[in-house]
């Protein structure tokens, strides 16, 4: 794949809704699916949210949409005449658009080739009116193929949040992905592992289920910095389960936005 230079991808960005603006767009990816990738992009979204930002999440994993299941969102979303699709709205505020929201039946599969699904993110993008957003995170699918991209050559990214866990088959996968994004010129700012470790309930020992965090030494490899390790915890993932994940309270998500603003902010 070639790389491409600021020009070169400025003659590829999509127009937006002419009803939107969208002040810093964060692609959440890894090139590896099962590394927790929605969690983290709902995490972080939440965080930008209590903090007092206007946010927004695209749900770009169109043939696996799980960002609505997260927020406990069904139904449809309605569309204005003359101005575009209406995002839904969570508790925290937050702009949710995915496939999901778009289906007559919610577990119907969505077998689409790679171009009808770029078009979905180009309607996303142009057709739905996302108002003032000074976050949007878009929700990648695992790989290094058409969505990924489509989403870097399209839309005007600042910046990759690269997910990952402590397996060995991760790491290498990740970095695919990485060289993936320094190719299409697009900066990496940080590195969220997630399923870190297991805090055991009884004695509140650490427990590296997937083996040593390798998050340190990834980082270190590909010159960024470690936003968050997250841990495995099953009250996340209950909470997740019955869509309320707003109600997560996860002071290490809160930490790796804030990190993640001052790098987009420099």
């Amino acid at each position: 794949m070639p790389e491409f230079s600021k020009e070169e991808k400025a003659e590829f960005l999509w127009e937006g809704n002419q009803f939107s603006s969208v002040e810093n767009v964060i692609a959440v990816a890894s090139g590896k699916g099962g590394v927790g990738k929605s969690l983290v992009t709902s995490l972080l979204a939440c965080s930008a949210a209590k903090a007092g930002h206007e946010t927004a999440i695209m749900d770009a994993d169109v043939t696996g949409p799980s960002i609505p299941k997260a927020f406990g969102m069904h139904g449809h979303l309605d569309g204005v005449e003359g101005i575009g699709i209406e995002p839904r709205v969570s508790d925290l505020g937050i702009k949710v658009v995915s496939m999901n929201l778009l289906l007559e039946n919610e577990e119907q599969p969505v077998v689409w080739r790679g171009p009808v699904v770029a078009g979905v993110l180009e309607q996303f993008w142009k057709d739905v009116d996302w108002g003032q957003v000074d976050y949007m995170f878009v929700d990648m699918p695992p790989g290094t193929g058409d969505v990924p991209l489509t989403v870097y050559q399209s839309l005007p990214v600042k910046g990759i949040v690269l997910v990952t866990t402590p397996q060995d088959l991760v790491q290498m996968i990740v970095k695919k992905a990485s060289t993936m994004a320094q190719m299409m010129n697009v900066p990496i700012l940080g590195v969220i592992e997630n399923m870190s470790y297991l805090t055991c309930p009884d004695c509140g020992k650490k427990i590296s289920v997937f083996g040593e965090s390798k998050a340190d030494l990834i980082a270190k490899e590909l010159g960024i910095p470690v936003l968050a390790t997250l841990p495995m915890d099953p009250a996340v993932a209950t909470l997740v389960d019955q869509g309320k994940v707003e109600y997560i309270q996860e002071a290490k998500a809160d930490a790796a936005f804030s990190a993640l603003e001052k790098a987009v902010l420099k």
